[in-house]
């Protein structure tokens, strides 16, 4: 509703002459629209005292305000009036070159934006951590999360959270696990009181897990049926509605003990030095998705009676086998059949699928614990699966490695040893070859945030024009080359420096 400024000026007068006529009374008055009275003793400001005021002032503020919104108007009418229409008389092109493409400088741009670096100084046995992402969708759905909290012991310490959340259909639901999921699980841990125990400290963060989970799924059924405003329940439908992953590692300083809870196919790999100084890469979690044997086995073991629910690598017709939302895969039919009338809520998985037994996804996390050990170099890598699309375990680790080996005193410039590749190279590559080829040693560090490192490596590395290629795509046709890709590395005590 449009308010003229003589109206608003009129407002803001009536509600301070109330403030300035009760000044020497005491008594505060507040105003509604329409300078209607209310005041928290009941008794009325006297008609003599402040009508007479109130009148003169808002016909004479009124007038004026008037006048100065129609001379404003007026004025703007004139300049606009007066403006000459754009000429359209440029040349015409030779060549659509339109634009060059990225240059290297552009590239890095690109990928290091909104990276970051923390250092680490008073939890023992971390010394820092670095994040970066890389969207192609708009908005990205990734989320991240990191940060320390109290010990769920009280015993005076803190302990650290590293959170990837890879949304789809939407980012909301990835929103939300950002702002919520560490929050119910520090909750969780909390109830347990002292017992940080490994048993415990799992079965904790299990819970958390499942608690948002069935918060997420019944607001939305409650927000359906509320006399709340079409509005408010759009808002809080979306998160049921789109989907995520989620991965998240908590690290006890006192145990010295990495938990790591994966729903979905985000990933967790640690990186630890052996003895004759290479990385090997151990995998702290494994990809909940439709080719995962044993996800598969859990599907049909619990919907007996049917027998195509995970076909083609897919759970009806989903990646993934575990996530936060989805609620097409959650609700009966006529739930959902009421959503998509009455919010426009997402399409039904029939008759393409058949939905007889639902809910056909969990929340429910699959937990690891690993012991970092003392003076063994060792590092973690989080990444959703834009990364991991492209990289194996060891190609990661050994990528953080080479990383660090470029980083010591006495190492060269890592900007000097790369040998950018200059082939002429096209996407046609990859109906004849399969994937782009991943080669470690074409993956030159040149990056000061381990993170960034890893995407660009993902990418192309050395193949400056490949990296340049897949970053020229926008969404969404970005999505062929490219997913949204999250990233964190965590190094443990040393392991960042060159020994």
């Amino acid at each position: 509703m449009y308010t003229s400024p003589a109206k608003m000026l009129q407002r803001r007068l009536c509600l301070g002459l109330a403030k300035s006529g009760h000044a020497n009374g005491g008594v505060t008055t507040l105003r509604t629209n329409g300078c209607k009275h209310y005041s928290t003793n009941g008794a009325r400001p006297a008609r003599s005292i402040l009508r007479p005021q109130v009148i003169a002032l808002s016909l004479g503020i009124g007038f004026g305000a008037t006048w100065w919104a129609t001379r404003s108007r007026s004025d703007q009418n004139t300049l606009s009036q007066s403006e000459e229409p754009p000429r359209l008389e440029d040349a015409p092109l030779t060549h659509l070159m339109v634009d060059p493409g990225f240059s290297d400088d552009e590239v890095t741009r690109t990928l290091a934006q909104g990276s970051f670096t923390r250092r680490v100084t008073k939890i023992a046995g971390v010394d820092r951590y670095d994040g970066a992402q890389l969207a192609s969708n708009s908005p990205c759905e990734d989320r991240y999360v990191h940060g320390s909290f109290s010990s769920p012991a009280n015993e005076g310490k803190s302990w650290m959270a590293w959170g990837v959340f890879d949304g789809h259909a939407g980012w909301q639901t990835a929103e939300l696990l950002k702002n919520q999921l560490p929050t119910f699980v520090r909750q969780s841990l909390s109830e347990a009181g002292s017992q940080t125990d490994d048993t415990t400290v799992q079965k904790s963060i299990v819970k958390g897990f499942l608690n948002l989970e069935d918060l997420i799924i019944k607001t939305a059924l409650e927000q359906a049926q509320s006399d709340a405003p079409l509005r408010q329940k759009i808002k809080n439908l979306a998160p049921a509605f789109a989907g995520s992953c989620a991965l998240l590692s908590l690290y006890d300083p006192t145990t010295r003990s990495l938990h790591v809870a994966c729903t979905g196919d985000s990933r967790a790999v640690l990186g630890r030095r052996v003895e004759d100084g290479k990385w090997e890469a151990i995998a702290l979690s494994v990809d909940q998705t439709g080719s995962n044997e044993a996800e598969v086995a859990r599907i049909n073991n619990e919907h007996p009676s049917e027998t195509e629910i995970a076909k083609g690598g897919r759970v009806l017709g989903i990646m993934v086998s575990r996530a936060f939302g989805d609620s097409r895969w959650r609700y009966p039919l006529e739930v959902q059949e009421d959503l998509m009338r009455r919010f426009y809520g997402p399409a039904l998985l029939t008759p393409r699928y058949d939905v007889r037994t639902p809910p056909y996804l969990t929340a429910e996390p699959v937990v690891t614990t690993t012991k970092i050990e003392a003076g063994r170099p060792s590092f973690l890598i989080m990444a959703s699966d834009g990364l991991w699309d492209m990289l194996s375990n060891q190609e990661a680790v050994d990528m953080v490695g080479r990383w660090i080996e470029s980083q010591g005193p006495g190492s060269k410039r890592a900007e000097q040893e790369s040998t950018p590749i200059k082939e002429r190279w096209d996407f046609s590559r990859y109906w004849k070859d399969g994937d782009w080829k991943f080669e470690t040693e074409k993956t030159t560090p040149v990056d000061g945030n381990p993170a960034v490192h890893l995407i660009r490596g993902s990418l192309g590395g050395d193949n400056k024009d490949l990296v340049a290629a897949r970053l020229a795509f926008t969404s969404p046709e970005s999505r062929r080359v490219r997913d949204d890709i999250t990233v964190q590395v965590v190094f443990f005590e040393g392991s960042a420096r060159r020994e």
